[in-house]
């Protein structure tokens, strides 16, 4: 059985093994793969991995031999799932695997709006701190979060995994989800999203991208906020209109924003986030540590596994 990985670079740029799959056929990674060269490496290959690379009815077409495509991610929007059920292709994601990594991270990005560490520690390697008259200095404000509100808009296993760190921080925690779980009552206090917006001194996103949450950050809804609140988003670019929050950042009806994704990516040269006052962006790497992507190599092999036993687990499109 012919196994084909079409961009396996982020899930592994050298730090795991790919024998779990290796076991289970004979397997061929690309680190990318350009869209133009997708159906040539599929081949014949019946089993088809992908992270970000789409897959189209029209691959499919050119690539009958395809039984199964792994999604090795969460989100597995790249790929025609309709077409696939029509085809009798499997198609399965990795549906948890970092919850800790990208609740970790969002408090991270939290945490360095609140005291710019790698900004302070740079000054004091540049002799600002040597040079100074004064014992102690600071380049920009110091927040405290003890006492202070934050909103979670999605509250599933990702908000209320930031919503714990969170409350450890001091933190009073308000949630807005379109589904309420009684159990996750206990880490925060469900409120409908204008109560969100106007009393959150921090609003973090754990939302998926769907044409409800589409721009849920937008001109209206930032208006509803307070003046100088705090903006983090580790969940999908999509989820804010970037030229209206530039345009609070700009203003400073947005105080600082913390992002981990953007609409596009790789980020485009002209986004206009790059340029916006009190704007920290990071490179999509909230999901990224060694540990969250050996969970998800794992997780993968296991989807497999299931598949070939005639049991198949994680199937987006049944």
């Amino acid at each position: 059985m012919e196994i084909v990985i079409l961009d396996g670079y982020a899930e592994n740029p050298g730090d795991l093994s790919w024998a779990g799959l290796e076991a289970l056929g004979e397997l061929t990674v690309h680190d990318r793969t350009a869209p133009e060269d997708i159906a040539g490496r599929i081949g014949g290959a019946e089993i088809v991995f992908v992270n970000k690379v789409a897959i189209t009815e029209e691959t499919m077409n050119a690539c009958p031999n395809i039984r199964y495509i792994g999604v090795l991610a969460t989100g597995y929007n790249a790929i025609d799932v309709a077409a696939a059920k029509k085809r009798g292709i499997k198609v399965t994601n990795i549906p948890i695997y970092g919850t800790m990594a990208v609740a970790q991270f969002a408090i991270a990005l939290l945490l360095e709006i609140c005291h710019h560490v790698g900004e302070h520690a740079r000054a004091v390697s540049n002799g600002d701190w040597t040079n100074s008259p004064d014992w102690s200095f600071w380049n920009y404000p110091l927040i405290e979060l003890s006492g202070k509100t934050l909103g979670i808009i999605g509250f599933g296993r990702i908000g209320v995994a930031t919503a714990k760190i969170a409350a450890a921080l001091g933190l009073r925690i308000l949630a807005n989800d379109e589904f309420i779980n009684e159990e996750a009552r206990q880490y925060g206090e469900y409120v409908d999203l204008d109560t969100l917006l106007s009393e959150s001194d921090i609003i973090s996103l754990h939302c998926p991208l769907l044409p409800s949450t589409q721009g849920i950050v937008n001109r209206e809804t930032i208006a509803k906020m307070k003046d100088g609140v705090i903006l983090i988003n580790t969940s999908r670019g999509g989820l804010i209109v970037e030229q209206d929050v530039a345009d609070a950042l700009n203003s400073g009806k947005i105080f600082a924003a913390g992002l981990d994704v953007v609409s596009v990516e790789p980020i485009k040269a002209d986004n206009v986030l790059l340029s916006a006052r009190n704007c920290i962006i990071t490179p999509h790497i909230a999901w990224a540590p060694v540990e969250s992507r050996a969970r998800l190599m794992d997780t993968a092999v296991s989807n497999l596994k299931a598949f070939l036993d005639g049991k198949p687990v994680n199937v987006v499109n049944n």
